[in-house]
């Protein structure tokens, strides 16, 4: 069995060796948390689905329902187990696309709420790039804790222009509106990126 797994791991670096230089990058990486390789802002604009009058305007809804549990454990109730899926537009500055304009990148994945007794979500998504200055995707994944200013999520991966990159986004609460509509101001900082 040790055999196997020095053929595998050799396999895998031969892979990503090759991956690297069919797409013909150099590899960089930061030596310090102060220089990012990359970094940028972007604002994450979610209108969630209120089983009403939003249908034109919803870019997320709920696929699921909250769990009996999530009012048998807490007084208020929480939203535990319910899983929202989101296409959400996602822009440089604070202001919603107006009709007809296309978004800096699109949000596209799931959360959903997985804390019993108050309210705290995980994110599993990618940024979707299709504009003259980026093209393809970053991935992401990581808890929300609501209860905190800022928090991190990990930049798993990419495609294209973020080919293999990683890194850290701080995520924190910009504005909302109810329950309906939420701004979340990313900072994007990359810290492994092949250019």
């Amino acid at each position: 069995m040790q055999g196997l797994a020095v053929a595998s791991s050799k396999i895998v670096l031969l892979g990503l060796a090759g991956a690297a230089a069919a797409h013909d990058r150099r590899r960089l990486v930061s030596s310090t948390s102060d220089e990012p390789c990359m970094k940028m802002t972007l604002y994450w604009h979610d209108i969630l689905y209120d089983g009403g009058n939003n249908t034109a305007n919803a870019t997320s809804a709920g696929a699921t329902k909250p769990t009996a549990l999530s009012t048998a454990s807490w007084k208020n109730g929480t939203f535990f187990g319910l899983l929202v899926v989101f296409d959400d537009p996602m822009t440089t500055g604070e202001a919603l696309p107006v009709a007809g304009e296309e978004p800096a990148a699109r949000g596209q994945g799931f959360y959903f709420y997985n804390k019993k007794d108050g309210y705290n979500g995980w994110f599993g998504f990618s940024i979707v790039f299709d504009s003259p200055a980026h093209k393809d995707t970053l991935n992401l994944v990581g808890a929300d804790l609501m209860e905190e200013e800022t928090h991190d999520l990990t930049v798993v991966g990419g495609t294209g222009d973020f080919f293999m990159a990683r890194g850290i986004t701080t995520i924190r609460l910009d504005a909302y509106e109810g329950t309906t509509y939420t701004r979340i101001q990313m900072d994007i900082k990359l810290y492994e990126c092949y250019v």
